[in-house]
């Protein structure tokens, strides 16, 4: 009736299913049992299957477990639902009737899996209420072909459940996580994703706009959620999700997959810009630098691996001030005053910073905002140093001026002085020449 090599058939269920051994012989027993219950059974026996999978031998028990017996009332007034009052207590009556009918219900006797004690001390002297009484049935010779047919269409059908629980259980525990993948096809419902054992699908809204997904490109998405339907369980993958860039660094970098850096804040436009904002305990340690890594080996792979996305890794920092001025990066910004009570943050930067502040369609502050939990206001910082520049031109004007009236009017004093030294030699020669004639004239 079995064939003998069925272990061997068994291990190789297990190897391609990749499901226990327990599992395909709960199957291949489950599934002779339904057999034996469709062809030979009967209404109230609760048939079980003992398959010897070494000898290819089995056994058919009817097994039901011994309860209290019951009288006869009391069995014809559970199968008698009681009237409910109807009057002024109302609410109370209809609880008082539930919770009757849910005593009876639970003293109701199943004769498919319970035996009275009475009916089991018949079979078994000894009998208990709570034991088990097993009683063999007999395996008929035409328990042949039509029983193995029907056993072969329940196995298949019980380890494909097998299978769909085996791959929920495995994938739902990698739900979150960052996962290897090959592009299969393009369809409507989105981007088909092959993980090894299961399918995935990549839904248009977890899809980056630049990227393109052909046939035969490996890459690395997100795995967003597990559910599990009738069908078998579906597995939804993302390529936007902010903390695919989180387990990329936590893959690539050792110092984040440890804890000696950790990740305070990832704000991300996918497929164009991320900001990761980083911090360390460690005094000896540079958590920017640990990111960016050796001349930027580390961060260049997780933004090959992004499709080119630009990623700024800033330093974390207790105080907002100092934190908002970090992820305002590259931009510097001249001062950065706060509001508590409504969250709000002016940041200052000099005129030749306000683009990179701002950033392309306002993409930098935008993620700053993000990442801070701020709302953020970048202002162009006030002319006071074009107003002092200024003031020192003017000074330097008036300097200049000044200087110069000193110098010309050093030079008319001086040749004010050339002019009156002329006429005093002058004065003096005519002095001379004078009184040269009069001693002439006296001799």
């Amino acid at each position: 009736m079995v064939e003998p090599n069925i272990i061997s058939v068994i291990e190789q269920i297990c190897q391609e299913k990749k499901l226990s051994k327990e599992q395909v012989l709960e199957a291949l027993e489950q599934a002779l049992a339904s057999a034996y219950r469709k062809d030979f059974g009967e209404r109230n026996q609760n048939i079980k299957v003992e398959f010897d999978p070494e000898t290819g031998k089995m056994k058919a028990f009817d097994i039901k477990t011994v309860v209290e017996d019951l009288p006869e009332e009391e069995e014809e007034e559970t199968k008698k639902p009681k009237k409910t009052k109807k009057g002024a207590e109302g609410k109370e009556e209809k609880e008082d009737v539930s919770s009757e009918a849910s005593a009876e219900e639970e003293r109701k006797f199943n004769p498919k899996t319970e035996i009275m004690l009475s009916e089991a001390k018949k079979v078994k002297k000894k009998a208990k209420i709570g034991d088990v009484i097993k009683t063999e049935l007999e395996i008929p010779s035409a328990f042949g072909r039509v029983a193995a047919q029907t056993a072969k269409q329940v196995i298949v059908q019980r380890l494909r459940e097998a299978e769909r629980d085996v791959l929920y259980k495995e994938y739902k525990e990698q739900e979150g996580k960052v996962v290897a993948g090959i592009v299969q096809h393009q369809e409507r419902r989105g981007i088909f994703i092959d993980l090894e054992r299961i399918t995935a699908v990549l839904p248009p809204h977890e899809q980056i706009r630049e990227e393109r997904y052909a046939p035969g490109t490996k890459l690395k998405v997100y795995l967003a959620s597990v559910m599990q339907l009738p069908k078998g369980p579906e597995v939804i993958v993302s390529r936007r999700h902010p903390e695919i860039v989180k387990e990329l660094f936590m893959t690539e970098i050792p110092e984040v997959a440890s804890g000696t850096v950790e990740i305070k804040a990832i704000a991300r436009e996918a497929g164009s810009r991320s900001k990761v904002a980083v911090t360390t305990t460690h005094e000896n340690i540079d958590p920017i630098g640990s990111c960016i890594g050796q001349r930027g080996v580390r961060i260049q792979t997780i933004i090959s691996e992004l499709g080119g996305e630009k990623i700024d890794v800033i330093e974390w920092d207790e105080d907002p001030t100092k934190f908002i001025a970090n992820a305002l990066s590259p931009a510097k910004t001249s001062s950065i005053k706060i509001d508590e009570k409504v969250k709000l943050a002016l940041a200052k930067v000099a005129e030749n910073q306000l683009s990179l502040a701002i950033g392309k369609g306002g993409q930098n502050v935008r993620l700053a905002a993000r990442l801070t939990g701020w709302k953020i206001d970048i202002e162009k910082e006030e002319k006071k140093v074009e107003k002092e520049k200024e003031k020192e031109k003017e000074k330097d004007k008036e300097e200049t001026k000044e200087e110069k009236k000193k110098k010309s009017d050093a030079r008319s004093d001086s040749d004010k002085d050339v002019g009156e030294k002329k006429k005093k030699k002058e004065e003096k020669g005519k002095t001379e020449k004078k009184e040269t004639k009069k001693t002439l004239e006296k001799k």
